[in-house]
């Protein structure tokens, strides 16, 4: 069994009725059947703000996986005590789905076991992306195959894209964090769009949403910007998800919905600068290997998991902006990502 899944095996077993678990769907081969998990935790109200964490989408970037585990049993244990988790969560919903690509974590692979890569399997299609890196057709014995077209998405990403949309689509508030490495000498946050260069719909409330952790944590380490600035996908799950958001928005005539999908890009050349001879060792591209290094990653992330708890309980101090603060913002983030 997968150390990771033993783990959330065990908050669930630990925290009883204070969790809401549930195997969404199985990965398997012809030998092996593992499960992907997701566990909620907070308010049943349908329209309550809710926070997401998301890891292991890409077998061979376990360190996604690990730091969502380690984010959740630290929430776990702050449950157990924190007469102000406690509170929050009465009017919060926080949900965790640490391992959607259990068996690639165990086979040391960026797709699942049929060959696809989860993060490139979507029914949506990317302006001008890179020919191999931004999803292919050709084979599955290629990096970055999108599986075959036409067909359903495969069972891994319709579990993620079926959860989410269950946890979120009803929310007139969410931010879900998706944990990804193997991408430059520093960490970094992206937002939409994967499939275009062009801005995104609310680039103003992104660059509220950073302009408030910023002046919150003015040392913080992480760099944030459109993911479209450093390349172009296809089939990107939350590009899909985050369209799929706003049009139920759109039918229904209601109030405007905010969804802000973030994907937290740990930046792996840093630990291969820091160690050389893990260029020898697969794993060793994308993952911490010395001990030391591990343990700082998987403390690293708390402050911003904890600011995104927050920010979702306030959304009047980033998402609800009025006009006159939406254009200031809109053309902030143009000077800053667009100039």
């Amino acid at each position: 069994m997968l150390l990771e899944i033993q783990q959330v095996e065990k908050v669930i077993h630990e925290l009883g009725p204070l969790v809401r678990s549930e195997v969404l769907a199985y990965s398997r081969t012809h030998s092996l059947k593992l499960p992907i998990y997701k566990l909620s935790f907070g308010s049943e109200d349908p329209q309550a703000p809710v926070v997401g964490l998301v890891g292991g989408v890409h077998g061979l970037e376990r360190i996604g996986s690990q730091v969502c585990v380690s984010l959740l049993h630290s929430f776990s244990e702050l449950l157990l005590w924190d007469e102000v988790i406690k509170e929050s969560l009465k009017h919060l919903r926080v949900f965790f789905i640490p391992v959607v690509n259990p068996i690639g974590i165990l086979k040391k692979t960026r797709s699942n076991p049929r060959g696809v890569d989860l993060m490139r399997n979507a029914p949506i299609e990317g302006e001008h992306p890179p020919r191999f890196l931004g999803g292919h057709r050709y084979s599955s014995k290629i990096p970055w195959y999108r599986g075959v077209e036409g067909a359903p998405m495969e069972v891994e990403s319709r579990a993620l894209v079926e959860a989410v949309q269950k946890e979120i689509f009803q929310s007139p508030l969410a931010i879900t964090v998706d944990f990804h490495s193997g991408f430059g000498i520093q960490d970094q946050i992206w937002f939409p769009y994967a499939k275009t260069t062009k801005a995104y719909p609310e680039i103003g409330l992104a660059h509220a949403f950073k302009s408030l952790f910023d002046r919150t944590f003015p040392h913080h380490f992480y760099k944030i910007e459109p993911q479209a600035l450093n390349y172009t996908t296809h089939g990107d799950v939350w590009d899909y998800l985050y369209d799929k958001y706003r049009e139920q928005y759109a039918l229904n005539g209601s109030a405007k919905g905010v969804y802000l999908p973030l994907c937290l890009e740990m930046g792996s050349w840093m630990w291969v600068k820091k160690n050389p001879l893990q260029l020898f060792n697969l794993q060793g591209h994308y993952n911490p290997i010395k001990s030391h290094r591990m343990k700082r990653t998987l403390r690293r992330h708390n402050t911003f998991f904890e600011f995104t708890l927050r920010a979702a309980l306030s959304p009047q101090s980033w998402a609800y902006l009025s006009e006159e603060q939406r254009v200031k913002h809109e053309t902030l983030a143009t000077e800053l990502w667009y100039a």
